[in-house]
């Protein structure tokens, strides 16, 4: 019986560069697991469901306010505006958005409109519970609210 050796030659280049791909796909495959991996609804649903629950439960009906005019700034992207609401001992007057540039009301033209409808309902019920958002800004409503929330917590009397 005779056996033959075989003798692979290989160059080290080959093998530097087969280790590159071979890493190289490595750090793909992983790249892609996690950037694509299931993510858990049940997160963003309940912080959707708290901020609904922390706008509604923000300032009793019966509260007493020190009265004024109290704001309470948002900031959208590069842009500011103010939430304002005016109060006085009794109640809440009025609530109006304050945009500090001409810029904010062409980048963002549901502020306005979301707005006019918080702030109807809110001097209607004198309370920041069972708003309802108009459809298609509920987020930009959330926010709003949240605005009013912090600047009405200014206003309630110790």
């Amino acid at each position: 019986m005779s056996s033959k050796t075989k003798i692979i030659v290989l160059r080290m280049k080959e093998i530097i560069y087969t280790a590159l791909f071979i890493g190289f796909a490595i750090v793909l495959i992983m790249l892609f697991l996690f950037m694509f991996r299931p993510k858990k609804d049940n997160i963003s649903e309940s912080t959707a469901d708290q901020t609904a629950e922390n706008a509604s439960s923000a300032a009793p009906a019966s509260a007493t306010y020190v009265p004024g005019l109290y704001s309470s700034p948002i900031v959208l992207g590069s842009e500011n505006a103010n939430v304002e609401v005016t109060v006085d001992r009794t109640g809440i007057r009025s609530v109006s958005l304050v945009p500090l540039s001409d810029s904010v009301e062409t980048m963002y033209p549901l502020m306005a409109p979301s707005m006019d409808s918080i702030a109807a309902q809110i001097l209607e019920n004198q309370s920041l519970e069972g708003l309802e958002y108009p459809s298609g800004s509920q987020y930009t409503s959330m926010a709003l609210v949240s605005a009013v929330r912090t600047a009405l917590s200014k206003a309630v009397e110790q």
